[in-house]
């Protein structure tokens, strides 16, 4: 076929390679394209898989241009204007394995391999990657499948590698799996650790089912979106980081994955422990604090389902040589009071500043699991890395490492004392006199996600009450910051719905509840 010029297409397609054809383009009618084929684009020694989108409209591209949107132009690396070619792209050699997954059998090493091999390098379309997470979430994974999984994800991208650094030491991170608004709890872990002398490098997703990722998070005070080479030279320089994987080429897979997990709302066990081992792995850490909360609204609802998934972490893990400290938690509530990017960095900066303003659950989480890392140093005995924690984060060492982290990955204008909200909100009432007997995690998340975080950084929602605390009827229980109206009222519209609070008789509250961090 005669060669097509590249044109940048102006189109966010978020993890997935498209290209745009005109109707009228020769290679239309030659070739048999038709909307959502599999092409391969091919120019200069560069080439790449993509689906077709077939226009009619010449103001996107002319019959005689190949558009590719923004993920598929930075991807192939050629300059707009450019010559380029097309044709029919082979199957990925993995389908086969995707198709036996759809049908409920168990896959192989090498199976797996495949798929993750073909993932990582983009030659799944949405669709085939939306089939593949709903198979391994509906014909739940095997505890070997999970192990094998965990391997490829880790091999199809960059491990850093930090022997010199530490000279037979430890190599830490802290992970939690989610679901539990607020919780902020790494960006207080990773620079308490890092002043204690230990090497953190920690990599986190951006927010999957939530209101806000620690990476979006931290991205209000610094960049998250760095290299593999500049990550490693802040983390020698810092003891530590707080970045996003995607950027750093570790684990690609995860955040094609992540891509199709997020509209789905699907995070099943097996994806869940692969993601977050092969991410922890790859960042070159060998000793892991996992917090698993617990709660009625939480990712895991009881305990029986929390060992379970202890379990399977740590026979991970173990074959994976890596060693794990899972501690699982009280999952009842949000913690502390910010939900949204730039409320939750509020949060943070009130503890690491010592400000008696900032949220006590927090602070006395955060420095729980500090503690606990802290204990991986072989120097410091069981029981001592809460103090010790402490000592860090009372002195104002924790404050001034984080400084020197945000400054190293690249600081934003951002007033740590008067954050940018969001300029528009609403106050949420009690329509009773009594106690908070209830907060429902995913009801608020939700409201806080229509109200537009994390995308819109400064919305969110701010808790006023919580569980055991008074609340007189008419007195507001949280308040919700939007920058739209239309998000205004979509967030109103849920929260009048199904606001996720509960106000009532002292009696209701559960029988255990003692209102700050607890270890189940």
């Amino acid at each position: 076929m005669t060669p097509l010029s590249i044109r940048r297409v102006a189109i966010d397609t978020f993890r997935e390679h498209v290209a745009y054809l005109h109707r009228d383009c020769t290679a239309v009618r030659a070739e048999g394209f038709q909307a959502l084929s599999k092409v391969e684009v091919s120019g200069n020694g560069a080439s790449i898989q993509a689906v077709l989108n077939v226009v009619d409209d010449e103001c996107i591209v002319s019959p005689t241009e190949l558009g590719l949107s923004e993920e598929a132009f930075d991807s192939l690396g050629l300059p707009a204007g450019h010559a380029a070619s097309l044709q029919h792209a082979e199957p990925p050699a993995s389908i086969a394995a995707l198709r036996r997954k759809i049908a409920g059998e168990r896959l192989s090493r090498d199976d797996l391999r495949g798929i993750v091999h073909d993932i990582a390098r983009m030659r799944y379309t949405k669709i085939e990657l939306a089939a593949f997470v709903v198979a391994a979430n509906q014909f739940e994974m095997d505890r070997d499948e999970v192990l094998h999984l965990t391997e490829a994800m880790i091999a199809a991208g960059r491990r850093l590698d930090w022997r010199h650094e530490v000279r037979g030491g430890p190599v830490v991170d802290k992970h939690c799996i989610g679901g539990i608004p607020g919780n902020r709890t790494s960006m207080l872990v990773v620079p308490i650790v890092a002043a204690h002398g230990m090497l953190i490098p920690k990599t986190s997703s951006r927010a999957i089912t939530s209101p806000a990722g620690t990476a979006d998070t931290m991205e209000v005070l610094a960049r998250v979106d760095l290299p593999f080479d500049r990550l490693a030279r802040i983390v020698r320089e810092c003891g530590g980081c707080l970045a996003w994987g995607g950027t750093a080429d570790l684990s690609p897979a995860d955040d094609v994955l992540i891509a199709v997990e997020r509209p789905l709302g699907i995070d099943s066990p097996g994806q869940m422990v692969a993601s977050i081992l092969s991410k922890k792995i790859a960042a070159g850490s060998t000793h892991l604090v996992l917090d698993i909360p617990v709660g009625p609204s939480a990712k895991v609802r009881g305990m029986p389902e929390a060992q379970r998934l202890k379990k399977l972490f740590e026979y991970v893990a173990a074959r994976l040589q890596l060693h794990i400290d899972v501690v699982i938690t009280d999952g009842r509530q949000p913690i502390g009071r910010g939900i949204g990017p730039v409320l939750e960095a509020r949060d943070v900066l009130q503890v690491l500043e010592n400000d008696p303003a900032a949220p006590a659950d927090l602070r006395q989480k955060a420095l729980r699991l500090a503690g606990r890392v802290i204990e991986f140093d072989p120097d410091v005995r069981g029981g001592d890395g809460f103090t010790i924690a402490r000592d860090i984060l009372d002195s104002g060492r924790a404050l001034a490492q984080m400084n020197r982290i945000v400054d190293a990955q690249g600081r934003r204008p951002f007033d740590w004392h008067a954050p940018p909200v969001a300029p528009l909100s609403f106050e949420v009432r009690a329509d009773a006199d009594g106690v908070v007997t209830a907060i429902d995690n995913l009801a608020i998340a939700r409201i806080a996600q229509l109200a537009g975080a994390p995308k819109a950084a400064g919305a969110g929602i701010e808790l006023l009450r919580r569980l055991g605390e008074p609340a007189r009827r008419g007195e507001p229980l949280y308040r919700v910051f939007a920058r739209f109206e239309a998000d205004l009222e979509y967030a109103r519209r849920k929260a009048a719905a199904e606001p996720g609070y509960r106000v009532g008789d002292a009696a209701e509250l559960p029988r255990d509840f003692t209102g700050s961090f607890n270890e189940a």
